[in-house]
Formats: structure tokens, C-alpha cells, sequence
């Protein structure tokens, strides 16, 4: 055989360039999909072409910038190699893939690195394997594109023009991938709120291009300063500030890091009562409560984006599905729940046991209206349990700000705990698990489970020490997120179902956690008043006999029509439930509200 090539100079030169040329692409396509899912069961043909196109002008971008065929196949399968593995842990830490907005998330990311377990699957030891081959048998091309003497000058040009003809092919491409026609031609999946899925559907690569479209926000139909001033001007009255009532409660907000009932996705039994305290609360028997449960925007992670509408009233519905305000948005003085509350004499106090630069919060808490913040360093030997400051430890620092403050002066505190952060299957020797499921074998929803019940208690001790204080305070509790479906598969399991086959009802139950508001002066009990996020200031304000500003009377308003309003859906005040884009006519308001608020010139 190799006597017979040696005749064919042209046939061994094709065989060892434009061959590898031409498949080693698809081959690295096929790897980067593989560390996730298998393209040929979860993507139609036509679109792993559109996926293959990419990968093919990626590696003749490389071509014409590297000058040698080696060097660029090489360096991309080096980059789909490593950009695959870190898709893969993402997928698995919060079960979402890289979108184009965690480039702002990098710093946080990395902070929080070495919290988790990694592992390998089979199969992905079996794609990184494959790479390796691949990369050695990347070593058989020898084309060069290089010129000597004269002809030196022509090919540099040459290069550059070719670098510069696929770098204008790979952005039409991405525009081309923008518009509602490729979508409806190829039938490709464009719903942003499932990334996950839409990650399977239309390819990793081919979806990240595709979410490059969100990376800006456009205006809402008919905005103007002027239109949002019409929209507020039945809500304003005088400035508020010059209203100030007789009896300002003290506003105590715990956002519980990762805290959630998992029983919202089906029934299973434990040895003991998981979080006792809050069953009480959810069942009314804990008086002057109002509780139900708190739809959320984000699952498994993104805890900066539950804060946002939390204390801004504003929802992720209207802003693109992974993106995080706090790093992207908010850059500038923005009001919010605790700004307001600052007008009406409020000390206002942003506490987190953990990095000050986690999510940028150093930055937007002053934005956000707030006069101290208190993180990880003002922490003195602090109780953990595994490797977080414990929520005991947080709420005998508020308890101390409260005795330390002065008379007369009202306290708010927004607390986002840490002590519930993943991972939950690391073994510690100051975290001893005493929850177990009955038919489930998994050390992480066990792990979990106990976790919820040390908050529980801790949560507990907050309001007994509050019952007793010479102040009126109000205690708001709710969790950030449900944690990955790593954790909570085995009760979809217990209950006979497939947690990448679940029903639009099941899918909701994923973004519930429990929330109550306690008071320890007399108000009304009330259970089963679900709301979501950017609603849950004005029910705080309304309970408290607070005034509100023009926007937070606009929520209130609206929210009498859509009790609920996240990124994943709407539900209307029949308890109708649908998809947040298909109400978008009627919560067009709202968003020319939302976007004047964040984007509009002050």
C-alpha cells in the first residue's frame, strides 16, 4: 500500500491534509457533544450540520491566523476538549451549560471552585480519551500557508484576508442563527428559560451563538420616559419620605442559601420531620404568620438574581434567561426595597458570611440604598458547619446589630446566608447527617435534607429571641433556589417519574421554596399565599402599614391580576399558569417600567 502511494504524492497529500481537514472538525463536534448528551437521540440531522459548519469554519479561521493546518486543529481540539469538561461540571453543579453571560460570573465562579466534588462519569472519561487520540492524530498534517522571498508579503495577505473572510462567515452565521426564519426552517428550540434543554436540542455550540442575541436588552414596545411616567402617575403621591408612620417595625429579611421543601416534587418518607418549624408555619399553626410558598426565577445557582427582584420589585421575566443584573445591569443608583426604606429612617444593613465580591455585591449593595454591609471578614471565629459559616452564626450577629442599635431607630437587614451551599456530598467532622429517605440510597439528598433541618432550627431560634423583644419586628424567611437535580433525582424516582421528561406542573414545582413573613405583633395568620419574588417587598411593606413609592403600588396593583411573574411563567389570578412570553402583552407596563427603572436616562 504505501509503494502503490508513493506514486500518488497528491493522493498521500489529500489523505493527510484535506481529509483530516474535513473530519476532524465533525469528530471534535461530536466529542463536545458527547460529554453532555448523544446528538444523534436529542438533535435533529439537519441541525448537527449547522453545528458542523461552525466547528468547520472555526478550524479554517485557525488556519488562516496560525498558518499551519497542525496548530489550528490541534488548538481546537484543545478548546472543545477543555470548554466541553467545564461545560460538563457547570451542567452538573447547577444544571444549566455555560451561556454567554457567565463570562461576568467568572470571579464568583472561581471563588466558589474548590467547593465542589469532581468527578468523571464513564462516558466522559471515554470523550476525553477520544480527544487525546484525536489531538495525536492531529500530528500527521504538514500543511502551511507561508511564502519566502517575494511571494513572503502575498501570503501574509492571503492569511489576513482569509482570517478576515471566515471572521465575517462565522458572524453571519451567528446572525443568520438570530433570526425567527433559521429557527422555524430547521425547527430548532429557542426557549431561553430550559438553556439546558435548548444546549441538547440545537447543539452547545449553536446555542451559546444563539443566546448571543440576549446579550443586550431591547427596549419594550412603546417605551419612553415619558410612557413610564404616565404608566406610574396614577400611583404617585407625596413624596413619602414626608409620611413617615407612627410605628416602623424592625424588617428582618433571611434569604436562605439553597433552602427548599423538596416535597413539592412528590411524596417520600424520612425518619425524622426535615425542617418541623416551617411544616408548622405552612400549616397555619404558628400565629401572625402569612406563608406559602415563593416562586423563584433561578434554579440550582444564580442567588444574585433572587436578590435582584427581591429587593428591586423588578423579574428576570423581561431580561435574558442567564444573565445576572448585578453584573450586567446595575450600574448605577438603582431604587430598591432598602433605598426606599432609608427615606423612611431605616438603618439599612446588607449582611453575607462569605466573599464581598461574590456577585459584585461590594458594588451594588451602596446602589441599592444600603448604608453598611457585613461579610465574611466581620465575622469573628464564626461556628461552620462543613466549610460555611453557620445561619446560628448569622443571626447572632443581627441579634447583636439589634441590641447595639440606636433607640428609635428602625432596622432593616437583608441576610443571604452560606451555611446551605453545594456541595452535599463531602463528608465533614462538624456536619453529621441525621435525615434519611426511605427507598433512596443518595448520600446527597440525605445530606441535604439534614442541612434544611439545622436551618430549620436555627430560623427557630430567630423568632423566640424576637417574640421577647421590646420592639415590633417582622422576620421574613425564603430560600434562593432548589438545589440541582443531582440532589433531588432519586424523589422523582420514588415517585415513578424521569426527571428529563417532567410536566409543566413538575417543571414549576422546581423553582418553589417555602417563605413566610412572622410578625410579633398581631396581624392576620394566613397560609397558602403563593407569590413570587418581585412581589414579596410590597406584601412586607403592606403588612408592615408602610407607605410605598408609585412603582410599589404599581406591583401591588399588578400583582392582584398576576400573583405570580417569573422568567419560567405567569400565573393569573385564576391560578392559570402559562409561559411569562405568552402574557407579554399584558405585562408590557411592567417591563416599560422595569426597563426605565434599570436602562432609562435619569
Amino acid at each position: 500500500m504505501i509503494k502503490w502511494l508513493s506514486k500518488y504524492p497528491k493522493t498521500i497529500w489529500c489523505l493527510r491534509n484535506l481529509v483530516p481537514m474535513i473530519l476532524f472538525p465533525i469528530a471534535d463536534f461530536y466529542l463536545f457533544e458527547w460529554y453532555t448528551n448523544n446528538p444523534w437521540e436529542t438533535m435533529k440531522v439537519p441541525i448537527q450540520f449547522l453545528n458542523i459548519y461552525f466547528f468547520e469554519l472555526m478550524m479554517a479561521l485557525f488556519l488562516f491566523v496560525f498558518g499551519r493546518l497542525k496548530w489550528s486543529l490541534r488548538l481546537q481540539s484543545i478548546f472543545f476538549m477543555v470548554a466541553g469538561l467545564a461545560n460538563y461540571y457547570v451542567l452538573s453543579f447547577r444544571s444549566a451549560p455555560i451561556m454567554p453571560w457567565d463570562i461576568y460570573s467568572l470571579g464568583t465562579a472561581m471563588s466558589v471552585a474548590n467547593n465542589f466534588e469532581y468527578t468523571l462519569e464513564r462516558q466522559t472519561v471515554f470523550v476525553l480519551a477520544g480527544f487525546v487520540l484525536l489531538i495525536l492524530a492531529e500530528s500527521v498534517v504538514d500543511l502551511e500557508l507561508k511564502g519566502t522571498g517575494r511571494w513572503l508579503l502575498r501570503f501574509w495577505g492571503i492569511r489576513i484576508a482569509g482570517a478576515a473572510v471566515f471572521a465575517v462567515l462565522i458572524g453571519s452565521f451567528t446572525h443568520m442563527l438570530h433570526l425567527d426564519s433559521t429557527i422555524l426552517r430547521y425547527g430548532m428550540y429557542d426557549k431561553l428559560f430550559t438553556p439546558a434543554v435548548m444546549s441538547k436540542r440545537d447543539g452547545t455550540a449553536v446555542a451559546f451563538l444563539m443566546e448571543l442575541k440576549y446579550i443586550s436588552v431591547d427596549k419594550p414596545a412603546g417605551y419612553s420616559a415619558d410612557a413610564a411616567a404616565e404608566i406610574l402617575a396614577p400611583f404617585e403621591e407625596e413624596d413619602t419620605a414626608q409620611q413617615l408612620p407612627g410605628t416602623r417595625p424592625n424588617i428582618i429579611v433571611i434569604m436562605n442559601e439553597a433552602f427548599s421543601d423538596p416535597a413539592v416534587l412528590g411524596a417520600f418518607e424520612t425518619n425524622v420531620d426535615y425542617m418541623p418549624y416551617i411544616h408548622s408555619v405552612l400549616n397555619g399553626h404558628i400565629k401572625n404568620t402569612i406563608s406559602g410558598y415563593l416562586n423563584v426565577s433561578v434554579l440550582g445557582g444564580n442567588t444574585a438574581n433572587t436578590e435582584f427582584e427581591f429587593l428591586t420589585g423588578n423579574t428576570m421575566a423581561f431580561l435574558p434567561q442567564g444573565s445576572v443584573p448585578y453584573q450586567q445591569y446595575l450600574k448605577r443608583e438603582t431604587p430598591s426595597l432598602a433605598s426606599h426604606l432609608k427615606t423612611l429612617g431605616y438603618e439599612t444593613v446588607a449582611m453575607h458570611p462569605y466573599n464581598s465580591t461574590g456577585w459584585d455585591r461590594n458594588k451594588v449593595y451602596p446602589l441599592l440604598g444600603f448604608d453598611e454591609m457585613y461579610f465574611i471578614r466581620d465575622y469573628k471565629n464564626p461556628k461552620k458547619i462543613r466549610k460555611y459559616v453557620s445561619d446560628r452564626t448569622c443571626y447572632d450577629k443581627i441579634i447583636e446589630l439589634y441590641e447595639s442599635k440606636p433607640d428609635g431607630t428602625p432596622l432593616f437587614v437583608f441576610n443571604v446566608t452560606m451555611q446551605n451551599h453545594s456541595s452535599y456530598t463531602d463528608a465533614f467532622d462538624n456536619f453529621k447527617p441525621d435525615v434519611s429517605v426511605s427507598g433512596s440510597s443518595s448520600v446527597a439528598l440525605d445530606n441535604y435534607l439534614s442541612l434544611m433541618k439545622i436551618s430549620d432550627e436555627s430560623i427557630a431560634y430567630l423568632t423566640d429571641y424576637f417574640d421577647g423583644a421590646g420592639e415590633d419586628t417582622m422576620i421574613i424567611f425564603f430560600g434562593d433556589h432548589q438545589p440541582t437535580n443531582s440532589v433531588v433525582s432519586n424523589i422523582w424516582r420514588l415517585n415513578g417519574k424521569n426527571g428529563s421528561e417532567l410536566s409543566e406542573a413538575d417543571e414549576a414545582a422546581r423553582y418553589k421554596v417555602p417563605y413566610f413573613i412572622w410578625c410579633n405583633f398581631e396581624t392576620d395568620t394566613k397560609t397558602g399565599a403563593d407569590t413570587s419574588t418581585n412581589f414579596l417587598a410590597t406584601d412586607i411593606l403592606e403588612t408592615a402599614g408602610l407607605p410605598m413609592t408609585a412603582y410599589e403600588k404599581y406591583l401591588a396593583s399588578l400583582s392582584e391580576s398576576y400573583p405570580v411573574i417569573t422568567s419560567i411563567r405567569a400565573e393569573n389570578a385564576e391560578g392559570r399558569s402559562t409561559d411569562t412570553a405568552d402574557v407579554a402583552d399584558a405585562l408590557n407596563n411592567y417591563a416599560i417600567l422595569q426597563y426605565d427603572c434599570i436602562f432609562g436616562k435619569k
